[in-house]
């Protein structure tokens, strides 16, 4: 199934390490907003996580690199709910070097919805459940 960007930007200048290309940290970065707009699409808005006591915490981050971006370059991330259980989702962001279309990385991050004030793990509401449910997708192949 296609699904929307869920993150779109440049590649700084400032960005980039003493080899030239964008230093992982930012991978990590635009990663991560690529996070909350997913999230966003399953129900765990802002609102949502404020008004509820609710959050997101990733407990594993995995980063495959495949390749180089440079200064200028436009990144594209699209995102894919690969699971959902009772606590926890999976998910998948594909990094796309916009010009070429090349995946320049992708990471596969697992999280865990959780009670802000307890500390703890809780279940999705069936809400969020029932649209994850309809957002479960497979990836491209890398």
């Amino acid at each position: 199934m296609e699904q929307e960007a869920t993150y779109r930007g440049t590649v700084y200048p400032w960005q980039c390490d003493h080899v030239g290309h964008m230093n992982i940290m930012w991978y990590v970065g635009k990663f991560d907003q690529a996070n909350w707009n997913l999230f966003a699409r399953l129900g765990l808005t802002p609102s949502y996580l404020r008004g509820s006591g609710r959050g997101m915490a990733a407990v594993q981050q995995n980063i495959t690199y495949k390749r180089e971006l440079l200064a200028g370059d436009i990144v594209e991330i699209r995102s894919h709910l690969l699971e959902i259980r009772d606590k926890s989702i999976r998910f998948r962001h594909d990094m796309i070097n916009a010009d070429t279309g090349e995946i320049a990385a992708f990471c596969e991050i697992t999280g865990v919805h959780t009670d802000r004030s307890l500390r703890k793990s809780v279940l999705f509401t069936d809400d969020i459940r029932e649209i994850a449910l309809r957002h479960l997708a497979e990836p491209a192949e890398a």
